[in-house]
């Protein structure tokens, strides 16, 4: 790699850093990423952490957040912030720049350079980098094995092969869909054995490894994953559940639910994208140049300056990837960042054979202008759907994601709990059927007593601030308002929110209303903000 590449793609890790770390807490939290980060306060707050089969994922993205709490000195969750959490992600969505650099012989220098830029600037990557969810994770630890099992089959050192272990453990303690990307890579090797050269000095590394090596990689990522799985060996029957998981899992694939979307669903969101008003969206600049570079990589004459082996391999990886997960019914939007990932490295390579094959000084300044125009663009979505349209359904990384409008509910559980004589220790009742209150226990984390339920419960008190679903609406009011209790004793409600339609839209299709008791919105509204007053009088 020369000084020059090395230089530009330390230039693109530091777009990458500026585009992913601004104004990290400006997005609501994603229903997922309260959950990951109320499990994450266990471990914080109590040094407890039981993996959990049924949901939550792997323990990886838990334990990797102890890092930057403790850096923050937040031994609390309620010390914590959105910062804290989702710098785990931006700091994985960085490392998909640097890695890179371990494969610039590989892709060539001025593909690796262009690879770099695009990872730095997609939409997609730079959206899901500062989420806090495990699909980062997961991205940038199968890239470790690729880029370490490349180095190996560059150098036959046996360090590439224990790296192979430690990221592979690493991948399996991050998400159950790791094997989606292992099996993958698997096939592309299988691929590019067949097509390959026995001659060429990474095949013979490769097709001759040692079985000591292999032992000593299998170990790494045997010990990487049952320490995690394990709770650092405080748990051992996490390692057992991190193979029973698959149970669920496979039957949770399968399931015809709200996630479930047609072949395409990727294909569209990448390719083209528009939803009512909102602007186009489109990494399509990507998906064109990565077919490019993938037909590229057969063909050997004129290009010197890459390993096609391994171009094919990436090749052959991503359209597996792209398959798998395009037939599987369930569809996320981030799953789409393992093959997009795939994408972006084999578009360098073709943005590179694209200048090389236009070797006339005019129409390769005119190809030059167009695609530097396109990243551009690229680089101008990303600011939109991260500092424009963050919350917005017409942005299609937006999924089942919380409005804005959460924010003006929780102003107003501020104002009331200043008013309220226990403050935040008053009692509030969150009512949701099904729980799915999400995420409000993250931005409640700091009330000490709420009870989250998911229906009327008529032998316990009303509490003084009630957030419900307006499904429990009927129970709810037939308790506040009980004809067995005399008028003289009944507590009357406000909305919490006090304009029409007097609620908030939490999700899409999820409302939440709030109620106050009457003597409580008395005291909030009588005036001054209650805190003054009572300094005024300690004054006095």
């Amino acid at each position: 790699m020369t000084k020059k590449c090395c230089v530009l793609i330390l230039v693109a890790t530091i777009a990458a850093l500026l585009l992913r770390l601004p104004r990290l807490s400006q997005r609501p939290m994603h229903g997922d990423e309260a959950v990951h980060a109320i499990k994450f306060g266990k471990l914080l707050e109590k040094n407890i952490y039981r993996y959990d089969p049924h949901e939550y994922h792997g323990p990886a993205l838990n334990y990797l957040t102890l890092i930057p709490a403790w850096l923050s000195s937040a031994d609390t969750l309620a010390k914590a912030n959105e910062c804290t959490l989702r710098i785990v992600p931006v700091c994985c969505g960085v490392l998909l720049v640097l890695f890179v650099m371990l494969i610039a012989d590989g892709l060539g220098s001025n593909a690796s350079v262009f690879a770099a830029i695009l990872t730095a600037i997609s939409p997609a990557m730079v959206f899901y980098s500062r989420y806090y969810i495990q699909e980062m994770l997961l991205v940038c630890f199968t890239f470790g094995i690729i880029v370490s099992g490349y180095r190996y089959s560059r150098t036959g050192k046996i360090i590439w092969i224990i790296m192979v272990g430690v990221f592979l453990g690493l991948m399996h303690a991050s998400k159950e869909t790791f094997i989606i990307n292992l099996g993958s890579i698997a096939l592309a090797l299988a691929a590019g054995m067949i097509l390959g050269r026995k001659k060429e000095p990474s095949e013979q590394n490769i097709r001759k490894i040692k079985i000591s090596y292999l032992f000593a990689g299998l170990a790494a990522a045997v010990i990487i994953s049952a320490l995690f799985f394990s709770s650092f060996f405080t748990n051992p029957k996490g390692i057992l559940d991190s193979v029973l998981t698959y149970k669920t899992y496979l039957n949770r694939a399968g399931d015809s639910d709200i996630h479930n979307h047609p072949w395409y669903y990727y294909l569209r969101i990448l390719i083209f994208y528009r939803f009512k008003s909102g602007p186009v969206w489109t990494e399509s600049l990507v998906v064109i140049l990565a077919v490019i570079g993938f037909i590229a990589s057969f063909i050997k004459k004129g290009i010197s300056y890459a390993d096609m082996s391994f171009l094919r391999f990436i090749g052959f990886y991503t359209l597996i990837l792209t398959v798998i997960y395009s037939v599987m019914p369930y569809k996320t939007p981030w799953c789409a960042l393992s093959f997009l990932h795939g994408m972006i490295l084999l578009a360098g390579f073709g943005i590179s054979v694209l200048i090389q094959l236009v070797y006339r000084k005019v129409p390769r300044m005119i190809v030059s202008v167009l695609l530097l125009g396109a990243a551009i663009h690229l680089a101008w979505l990303s600011y939109l759907n991260n500092y424009k349209y963050y919350a917005d359904s017409r942005n299609p990384y937006v999924y089942a994601h919380p409005t804005n409008e959460i924010y003006a509910a929780l102003e107003k559980i501020e104002f009331y709990a200043k008013a309220h004589p226990q403050g935040r220790n008053m009692y509030i009742e969150v009512i949701f059927p099904g729980h799915d209150y999400w995420p409000l226990p993250w931005y409640l984390r700091s009330f000490s007593s709420i009870a989250w339920r998911d229906k009327v419960d008529f032998k316990e008190p009303s509490a003084s601030l009630i957030i419900a679903s307006p499904s429990i609406e009927t129970d709810l009011t037939k308790k506040l308002y009980d004809d067995s209790i005399p008028p003289e004793q009944r507590h009357m409600y406000m909305y919490l929110i006090e304009k029409d339609p007097y609620y908030i839209w939490l999700r899409p299709r999820v409302e939440l209303y709030g109620f106050v008791r009457k003597d409580l919105w008395d005291i909030a509204n009588a005036g001054p903000d209650p805190n003054e007053i009572i300094n005024q009088q300690a004054e006095k």
